[in-house]
């Protein structure tokens, strides 16, 4: 994210300047200044001595350099010299004072991010790093800041025009900005929060048809039956507020992302006969991206891969002798708690084991742009913070909540147990093996990835983190935490956390998926995401002789499993005379058109191009079959339950696909709005009906008008565009004035959330592409020069650099930029202009 506050009049002008002209160069000239030099040479205080930056056609930087001290001083002078407004901004997200540069309209988040304490977490991350690690940190926050103490005239347009100037860098900042990309990968937190909201309206004995469970599973109503009894409407101040600022924080792209494929073949699997390795990850659509790629050369430390601006990391990436990339677990290592909770005079009491304790208080001074300060109290339990007691509705923004009698929702997270995660991050970059890389791996605690790496002579995979062992439940729905059976017993021993080494099959890949089979040794988690990426790279691998370019195939593969799952489903001995039936009591007109449709998704190959007609019609088919099965019950659209619905597909496996492949004894076939009872069949009868209604309202009558891109794009967006709904009218307008600036698109995009190539929407709300491959990464050993990477957006968070958003061509043709390590062939990539960053005293 980036925050970017124009102020409305200059936008408004500015705007229109743009809309007369139809150019930039006058915004582009306005902020020249705030563009450091990409060559000549800059006296610098802090480094012992020379450091050359030069950079490649996109701008990404090879940082050379004598020793790591001025490797890793010189890696934060660049991290804010590409992405300073994206750095400023996350600060203020993890430490819950963004209303500080924003204003009022998004105190709700700050108030949910202090409550979260991500402080905290950070603090003791940073205290059990080793000396080293520190010292990294330490000297990392100095090139930050030689930076900002030279530029602090001219800073990025975002920056200048909120009349904001930044606090210095501290080592803690670093670290806390891992503590929110970590807090980001927690799905269940948003999951468990959409459950109340879902329970509220369909009751806890039908929840369990609606959780995230996968098919081979039984539906957990032992589980929904937690909040059989208690009654939950309008008892829990706060609760609405919670669900709205988990999604906005979400929406922001800091919460419940299923993020990545990564793959890695054995040499018995490849061409050359020597290991290959991928890794995409995938994070909300974004201007920048979160990711931005580094080349660090020192004489004891080299790795080129993706960094996130603010932790001095290469996070993904190869070194020389081992490449290593990374997907999200889906690890469910926090969970909700429900608080009876009571006013007792001027405490907050809690019942815990039959007793009411007074619940800890912590005072958080929230600093808001154009308003005066506030002080607010913050309550914890022994599971956690007191989410909802800090949100809700007020009279006016200032007010503190009223936390009177009824429920709280605690979170209890492992984020605050003491490890050194940070220490076996930076030895991972340094490991020379995958006997090496297993060493550091298995000491990541901090956070819930699958690290796939590989060298010149095998793979490896291990799962990092660490997960709860919960006396009972699956920890999918909100624990009542007045009772002791669903407390904590520690955490799973790490012993158990899955791996693998060169494998018989020749291959390690995984995509969000589940991991393990049914009843393993350890709950790694209860809500998974869809299981067809993995399934279309497991018959991709399976082809073997695999090379670069087929794996940059792989990368870019737009065909889903669940096109022929759903054939399947309609073919079969208990559907396909009942659906025909089912059709033909349709009305004439919705009769044709529903056979039209079945016959066009019976001859779908599954190929989701953006070209492509069916495409369309089968991406249409799933959005109208969520409407049609579940509206009724969970609708309006607006509504909170409708919206957890939305929001649990978008993250793990779903009600929608689930009900579409079976449950045919699900009670939501049932509509509603009818007197008739309604079954399987005949909502997919009206489904089919309303796809072909609903497609030629959209694109037209005929089909070879189709086509799945018109329906589905990419949508660049800045961070300014994504504040914009919490900014005043006059604000919203200004930033809308300058879109043609800040943000980029439309693009008309192919693939789904089921794609390896993911361009997920919101199935059940709309077609607009929110998440994707963030960055490609390939390290193939049967190359000279193995690494080859790109990014979705561009180098720098600035719109006045040329690297703002150049990547974004490159990414949708899939133009692959080289990360060369030999000496002499550096300049072919990199060139021979450079900046030299030059030692001074101070």
């Amino acid at each position: 994210m980036s925050l970017r506050v124009p102020s409305p009049l200059l936008a408004l002008a500015l705007g229109a300047m743009l809309g007369l002209t139809g150019c930039q160069a006058f915004l582009d000239s306005r902020y020249r200044d705030s563009l450091p030099p990409e060559h000549g040479i800059q006296p610098v205080t802090g480094l012992a001595s020379s450091v050359s930056v030069r950079r490649n056609t996109l701008g990404m930087p090879l940082i050379e350099t004598t020793s790591l001290h001025d490797a890793i001083f010189a890696l934060g002078w660049v991290h804010a010299t590409d992405r300073l407004s994206q750095m400023v901004s996350m600060r203020l997200m993890a430490e819950g004072r963004l209303a500080e540069m924003v204003g009022p309209g998004v105190l709700e988040i700050d108030r949910f991010m202090r409550a979260v304490d991500l402080r905290r977490s950070a603090e003791v991350l940073y205290r059990n790093a080793s000396p080293r690690t520190k010292e990294i940190f330490e000297v990392y926050a100095r090139g930050v800041n030689a930076y900002l103490f030279r530029h602090r005239d001219a800073l990025p347009m975002d920056l200048a025009e909120a009349g904001y100037r930044p606090e210095y860098w501290t080592p803690e900042d670093s670290v806390l900005i891992f503590a929110l990309l970590n807090f980001g990968l927690a799905v269940n937190l948003q999951e468990e929060i959409a459950s109340l909201a879902m329970a509220q309206k369909v009751g806890a004995d039908k929840l369990g048809w609606l959780l995230p469970i996968y098919p081979d599973e039984a539906l957990p109503f032992d589980e929904a039956a937690k909040l059989d009894g208690l009654k939950l409407d309008g008892r829990m101040p706060g609760l609405a507020a919670l669900h709205d600022t988990a999604g906005q924080v979400a929406s922001l792209g800091l919460l419940g992302v299923a993020a990545s494929n990564n793959w890695a073949f054995a040499g018995s699997r490849t061409r050359s006969g020597k290991p290959l390795l991928a890794n995409d990850t995938h994070l909300p659509l974004s201007m920048p991206s979160y990711w931005n790629y580094v080349h660090l050369r020192a004489p004891r430390f080299q790795a080129a891969g993706v960094s996130i601006a603010g932790v001095p990391a290469v996070v993904a990436g190869f070194n020389g002798k081992l490449g290593w990339g990374m997907t999200m677990v889906m690890g469910d290592n926090q969970d909700l708690f429900l608080e009876r909770v009571r006013r007792e005079g001027n405490r907050l009491m809690y019942l815990a084991d039959g007793k009411w304790l007074p619940a800890r208080e912590r005072q958080e001074t929230f600093f808001v742009k154009g308003e005066r300060p506030i002080r607010e109290t913050l309550y914890e339990t022994r599971n956690g913070p007191l989410l909802n007691t800090v949100l809700g509705e007020r009279k006016y923004p200032l007010q503190p909540l009223q936390v009177g009698s009824g429920y709280g929702l605690a979170l209890r997270t492992a984020q605050f147990e003491t490890d050194q995660s940070l220490d076996a991050f930076f030895r991972l970059s340094q490991a020379q093996s995958v006997d090496e890389a297993f060493e550091a791996t298995r000491d990541i605690r901090a956070v819930g990835l699958n690290i796939l790496f590989a060298d010149a002579n095998g793979i490896g995979w291990q799962v990092t983190g660490r997960y709860p062992n919960r006396k009972e439940g699956l920890g999918l729905v909100p624990s009542p935490g007045w009772d002791a059976r669903y407390d904590w017993d520690g955490f799973a021993d790490p012993m158990l956390h899955p791996y693998d080494q060169d494998p018989a099959q020749g291959w390690l890949g995984t995509a969000n998926h589940r991991t393990v089979p049914r009843g393993y040794g350890m709950q790694l988690s209860s809500s998974w995401f869809y299981p067809e990426r993995y399934e279309r790279l497991g018959e991709l691998a399976a082809r073997g002789g695999h090379d670069t370019r087929s794996v940059i195939a792989m990368q870019y593969d737009q065909t889903t499993p669940f096109a022929a799952k759903l054939k399947t489903m309609f073919e079969g001995p208990g559907m396909a005379q009942p659906l025909a039936a089912a059709i033909a009591a349709l009305p004439t007109a919705e009769r044709a058109r529903a056979q039209r449709a079945l016959d066009r998704l019976m001859a779908f190959d599954g190929h989701l191009a953006a070209t492509s007609a069916d495409a369309a019609l089968y991406g249409m088919f799933l959005q109208q079959s969520a409407r049609e099965i579940f509206l009724d019950e969970l609708g309006p659209v607006d509504s909170p339950a409708w919206r957890g619905l939305v929001q649990t597909a978008d993250n793990s496996y779903s009600a929608q696909a689930d009900h579409l492949l079976g449950r045919d004894d699900s009670p939501f076939w049932d509509d509603l709005r009818t007197p008739a009872k309604e079954d399987k069949p005949a909502i997919l009868a009206r489904t089919l009906a309303a796809s072909m209604s609903e497609l030629e309202a959209r694109l037209g009558a005929d089909p070879a008008g189709w086509q799945w891109g018109k329906l589905h794009h990419y949508r660049w967006t800045s961070g300014t565009t994504q504040l914009a709904p919490y900014m005043s009218a006059g604000q919203r307008a200004g930033i809308q004035a300058l879109g043609g600036y800040l943000d980029r698109g439309p693009y008309a995009a192919g693939g789904d959330h089921s794609t390896l190539n993911v361009s997920a929407y919101h199935w059940g709300m709309d077609f607009d592409t929110w998440l994707i491959p963030a960055m490609r990464l390939i390290v193939d050993f049967g190359r000279e020069e193995p690494m080859l990477a790109l990014n979705s957006s561009g180098q720098s968070g600035n719109p006045a650099s040329p690297h703002y958003a150049d990547g974004i061509d490159a990414w949708l043709k899939g133009q692959y930029m080289s990360f060369p390590f030999k000496p002499e062939n550096l300049d072919a990539v990199y060139g021979t202009r450079r900046l030299l960053l030059t030692p001074t005293k101070p």
